[in-house]
């Protein structure tokens, strides 16, 4: 009898953990050291390499994020490229910043995509544009444009993920995803 419940009480103690996803792990962090850290040996001087020539283009882009080309939907002309997400089978949502109002974003899309859309919440106010047709074999989510305002209730906007960048926060947040490769 005792055995059991010692056997219950083991089994309701586990908690049990979600299976780590792909490139989710953190590296390990050493424990902090109590002794001073030694400086590593200054290196030995050395002729100077040669320059390697400017990056592509392309690779230039993806720093600053991916093209309208890649990303099959226009990107605003003054929006900053925040973050991606993978979004599973193959896509990643792209997020972008923007200080332009929500309506106006609204009305940029309807233009350019020649489409009505979805307005799929009044609060908070958030708009989608749908930009290639969602194939539920091949994809996570559709391919589309959609367009939250993040001043909605008060709030301040949507904090800019880069330190001491200006500005703090955006008031309307772009996320596009393309459909998979």
């Amino acid at each position: 009898m005792c055995m059991l419940l010692v056997l219950v009480l083991a089994m309701l103690a586990q908690t049990p953990q979600p299976f780590p996803r792909p490139n989710s792990q953190k590296p390990a962090q050493p424990p902090p050291s109590t002794s001073k850290p030694v400086p590593p040996p200054a290196p030995a001087p050395q002729a100077p390499a040669p320059q390697a020539p400017p990056a592509p283009k392309a690779a230039q882009a993806s720093i600053s994020g991916p093209s309208e080309a890649e990303l099959g939907a226009p990107i605003y002309p003054s929006a900053v490229y925040l973050t991606s997400y993978d979004a599973g089978r193959g896509q990643r949502f792209y997020i972008y910043g923007s200080t332009v109002p929500y309506a106006e974003l609204v009305a940029f899309y309807k233009t350019v995509l020649k489409q009505k859309g979805d307005e799929l919440f009044e609060a908070p106010p958030t708009y989608q544009f749908d930009t290639a047709k969602f194939r539920d074999e091949s994809m996570a989510f559709a391919p589309s444009v959609t367009i939250k305002d993040y001043t909605y209730g008060g709030s301040s906007g949507y904090p800019n993920p880069k330190k001491d960048a200006t500005p703090a926060r955006f008031p309307t947040v772009i996320q596009i995803v393309p459909a998979p490769r």
